[in-house]
C-alpha cells in the first residue's frame, strides 16, 4: 500500500512538473544559432496578419508564421511598444485582422504616418527620417562587404553606458559572410553592453555603380522584393536573433509603390536625417546613419568626434521610440 502511495505521489509531482514546464514553454522562444548561417532551419515561412491572445490575456499581432527546427512559431509585434518576439503558435489563439481594424494602434500608425505636404515624393531617403523627442537614434547599416566589422565603433558606443541602444540594418549577404562578427555582436548583447534592434536591409542589397537611383537598388527590374525581405528575416532567426518591424531600403531609395509593398508586409520603412558621412549633423530627434561594415570609415570617425565633443544629442534612444 505504501509503495502504491509513493507511486501515486511521484506521478502527481511528475504531472505537475510537466504542466509547469508547458506553461513556462509559452514564453518568448530563444533560437540557438547553428554552427553556420542556415536559413534552411526556418521553413514554411509566410507573411500573415492576425490578432492573437494567449492564456494570460495578453494581446499581440502576428506578422509571420514559420517552422523552426520543426517547431511551429509566429513572429509577433506588441501593437503599442513595437517590440517583436518569436512565440510558439500553440500558445496563442489567432484570427485574421486588417490594418483598418488595428488603425488606432501605435504600430499601424507607425506603418502609415500622416503625409507631410512639405516633403517631396519619396525616391531618396524613403521612410521615417526623424524621431520624436530629444536625443538621437543611432543606426548602422551592414551592407554586404568583404571587410571586417568595425568593432571599435561598437566599443565606443558601449562606453556611453550599459545597454547602449543601436539599430543594425543588416543584409542577409552580410550575415552569410560574417558569422564570427555576428556572434561577436550577439555576445555584446548577451552581456548587456549593447541593446541591438535588428532591422532588415534586404538580402543582396542590389546596386550598380554609376547607375541612376531611379533605375538602381530596389528599382532595378527583376528584384524579388519578398525574397529580399524574407530570406534576411530567416537568417536573422536561424542565427538566434529576432527581426524588428523596421526595414531600410538599400541606398535609402524607393518609390511610392515600393513603400506600399513594404508596408503590406507590415514593415516600417526607415530613413535617416543624419547620414554622418554626407556631412548631415545630428539634432534632437535625429536618426543617425553610419556604416560599421568597413566600407565607410569617415562616418565612424565623425561619430567618435561628435561623442567626444559632446555634440551628439543625448540620450541615445532605441528606434522603437522614434515613430
Amino acid at each position: 500500500m505504501r509503495r502504491v502511495l509513493v507511486l501515486l505521489v511521484w506521478a502527481y509531482v511528475a504531472c505537475a512538473a510537466t504542466a509547469r514546464g508547458e506553461e513556462d514553454s509559452c514564453g518568448p522562444v530563444n533560437i540557438a544559432p547553428g554552427p553556420a548561417p542556415n536559413g534552411a532551419r526556418v521553413r514554411d515561412y509566410a507573411p500573415i496578419f492576425e490578432a492573437c491572445v494567449n492564456g494570460e490575456g495578453e494581446s499581440r499581432l502576428a506578422i509571420r508564421r514559420m517552422s523552426v527546427d520543426g517547431n511551429p512559431l509566429i513572429l509577433t509585434v506588441d501593437p503599442q511598444s513595437l517590440h517583436t518576439s518569436l512565440e510558439r503558435a500553440s500558445c496563442w489563439r489567432c484570427e485574421a485582422t486588417s490594418d483598418g481594424e488595428q488603425a488606432e494602434t501605435r504600430y499601424i500608425k507607425a506603418l502609415h504616418p500622416p503625409q507631410d505636404p512639405t516633403r517631396p515624393p519619396a525616391l531618396v531617403n524613403a521612410g521615417l527620417i526623424h524621431g520624436v523627442g530629444v536625443g538621437a537614434f543611432v543606426t548602422g547599416d551592414l551592407c554586404p562587404s568583404r571587410k571586417r566589422l568595425d568593432r571599435a565603433f561598437f566599443e565606443k558606443l558601449a562606453a556611453q553606458g550599459r545597454g547602449a541602444p543601436v539599430t543594425l540594418a543588416v543584409s542577409g549577404g552580410w550575415i552569410a559572410r560574417h558569422g564570427a562578427d555576428f556572434a561577436w555582436l550577439r555576445e555584446k548583447e548577451r552581456i548587456g553592453a549593447l541593446a541591438i534592434t535588428w532591422a532588415n536591409h534586404s538580402y543582396s542589397h542590389p546596386y550598380i555603380r554609376r547607375l541612376a537611383d531611379s533605375r538602381n537598388y530596389f528599382l532595378r527590374p527583376g528584384v524579388d522584393v519578398d525574397r529580399e525581405i524574407f530570406e534576411t528575416e530567416k537568417l536573422i532567426i536561424a542565427e538566434g536573433e529576432t527581426p524588428s518591424v523596421f526595414f531600410r531600403f538599400p541606398g535609402l531609395v524607393a518609390d511610392t509603390a515600393l513603400l506600399e509593398r513594404i508596408r503590406d508586409r507590415h514593415l516600417a520603412p526607415l530613413g535617416a536625417d543624419s547620414w554622418l558621412a554626407l556631412g548631415l549633423r545630428p539634432r534632437p530627434g535625429s536618426i543617425v546613419l553610419v556604416h560599421p561594415n568597413g566600407n565607410e570609415p569617415v562616418g565612424l570617425k565623425l561619430f567618435s568626434r561628435l561623442i567626444d565633443a559632446g555634440a551628439m544629442p543625448l540620450p541615445l534612444r532605441p528606434i522603437n521610440e522614434a515613430p
